[in-house]
């Protein structure tokens, strides 16, 4: 009885053999070892801080003595002492930790010192640009390709996306009772079944996390698209906060700079409760103060606020408190937390790690899926269709089916009451995709208590992207009006697309402006 039962072939849904299975194929095959890479850099950057510590415990610690000395007494000091440290930024690191050197960046150079809070001295020097933790950081960030890497890396991370979605879609069976089935390994049939067993499973279990890192990659890479985005759909000009951070100070010529004491009591003013983490400092006579403040419990490594002060007369030109909506100081605090797990603690860290080395292991499973299919047609055999090369995967026996009749393709209606059948299909799919990102972030902040905040953000930012996926379905569908359909050529396809993606953009639009204006004052 038990042999017969694992004879029977399992009835997988139609969109297993669909379009989105060959993008999940090309995707894998084209962007899979590059997506791989930038995941595993991704989980050693993780913890990039206690690496980098680890590494260079001479440069980081020191001992602790009764109090700090303040920072506007301590940079004074550095250049007295040091006339030829040039500090374009101070970095206090972790500051609540008593036995934690500050560092200074010389920008030009990549050269950094440590500086021991308490006495002002060095204890140390180091060519930043060449740590081991910037380096891990540059593969990740650009593969260390001089510009283009870095939009490769920001695209990989869309293909990762569209990967984990087009996944889930092929994972789904056609009928419920055989879920279960999809989501275990059956460690009892062949390495090819395991294999595939493996494929699924931890494609179902790591997506939702997997597609956070993936959205908050793309937004950390195409910040000059998504940054703009934000404020528009805030209400606020891009423009006028771009001329906000490229603010000058008021240089004339007996313009004389203000010691740095006045500088930090203006930031203590606007922001009394906060910590300052670093501060950058004028880089020319119009240059400004960048003040980096730490506030606030949530995330766990602090809420990021930022100041810029007038140089000459200690005016605040940019406060991030008041000048960014919401979402743009959620965008401040909070997306480099989630995408490295750090807005949580241990708990979210692990798992960050974890779904950071998905992609590799997905990879491997994949190619060991589809190579051996790839040799069989390189040697001229014919291919097998999808569903007897599923066959061969679940060892399951090939069952010859009758011919059915080819069907007749019915016309098309009108490309309007084409538009709203697909339109109302979209709400639909909207209106799901919606409920899973508020459930993937919560998933992701469960474990340290912090579910509100993620479940909210991956929504926010979902955001971002449908707006811009929208823009592409309506130029595609401008194209299709004016350049195809008038010669017969136009696709009924891209008018689907442009229609979902329209029910895609009011629904998701509907919900952020109310999360705009209740939900993201958590942040």
């Amino acid at each position: 009885m038990k042999s017969e039962n694992t004879s029977k072939k399992l009835n997988w849904a139609k969109h297993q053999k669909r379009w989105f299975g060959k993008w999940h194929l090309y995707l894998g095959i084209i962007a899979g070892a590059i997506v791989a890479f930038v995941g595993v850099t991704g989980s050693i950057l993780v913890f990039q801080d206690e690496i980098d510590r680890a590494l260079n415990p001479n440069l980081f610690e020191v001992i602790a003595q009764k109090q700090k000395m303040p920072i506007e007494d301590i940079v004074p000091l550095i250049r007295k002492n040091y006339p030829s440290l040039k500090i374009d930024y101070l970095m206090l690191n972790n500051f609540k930790n008593p036995n934690e050197a500050y560092s200074v960046l010389n920008l030009k150079s990549g050269g950094e010192a440590f500086i021991n809070p308490y006495t002002g001295k060095t204890t140390g020097k180091r060519i930043h640009t060449s740590s081991f933790i910037h380096v891990v950081t540059e593969l990740h960030r650009t593969l260390l390709i001089p510009v283009a890497g870095r939009y490769i890396c920001g695209l990989a991370s869309l293909c990762l996306l569209i990967l984990t979605i087009s996944g889930l879609r092929l994972w789904i069976p056609k009928k419920w009772k055989q879920l279960k089935s999809a989501l275990t390994v059956r460690f009892s049939g062949s390495f090819k079944r395991q294999n595939y067993d493996w494929h699924n499973s931890l494609g179902f279990y790591s997506s939702p996390i997997v597609a956070i890192l993936s959205l908050t990659g793309f937004s950390i890479t195409f910040s000059t698209l998504v940054i703009p985005l934000l404020f528009v759909l805030s209400g606020k000009s891009p423009q006028g906060v771009a001329t906000l951070l490229g603010a000058k100070s008021a240089w004339h010529a007996q313009a004389v700079p203000l010691p740095l004491k006045d500088i930090v009591a203006a930031a203590k003013e606007k922001m009394p409760n906060g910590y300052i983490g670093g501060i950058a400092f004028p880089a020319n006579k119009t240059g400004t103060y960048r003040l980096d403040v730490v506030s606030g419990n949530l995330p766990k490594v602090g809420k990021r606020e930022m100041l810029i002060v007038d140089q000459y007369t200690g005016k605040v030109l940019l406060n991030s408190r008041k000048d960014f909506p919401n979402v743009g100081n959620a965008y401040l605090s909070w997306l480099t937390p989630i995408h490295y797990g750090s807005f949580g603690g241990r708990p979210t860290q692990i798992i960050a790690i974890i779904a950071g080395l998905m992609p590799l292991a997905l990879f491997i499973t994949g190619f060991i899926i589809w190579w051996p299919r790839y040799k069989k047609q390189k040697k001229g055999k014919k291919p097998k269709t999808n569903e007897a090369a599923l066959d061969e995967v679940l060892g399951t026996p090939t069952v010859e089916k009758e011919l059915k009749p080819a069907k007749i393709k019915t016309p098309l209606p009108k490309l309007g009451r084409y538009f709203l059948l697909q339109f109302r299909s979209g709400f639909k799919y909207a209106i799901v995709i919606l409920l899973i990102s508020f459930i993937m972030g919560a998933l992701y902040g469960l474990p340290s208590g912090i579910i509100i905040q993620p479940a909210i953000f991956v929504v926010a930012f979902s955001c971002v992207m449908v707006c811009l996926n929208f823009i592409c379905a309506l130029l595609s569908e401008i194209f299709n009006i004016l350049f195809l359909l008038p010669f017969k050529r136009g696709s009924h396809r891209v008018t689907r697309y442009f229609a979902l993606s329209t029910a895609f953009l009011i629904c998701y639009l509907a919900v952020y402006m109310v999360l705009l204006n209740t939900g993201l004052e958590v942040f």
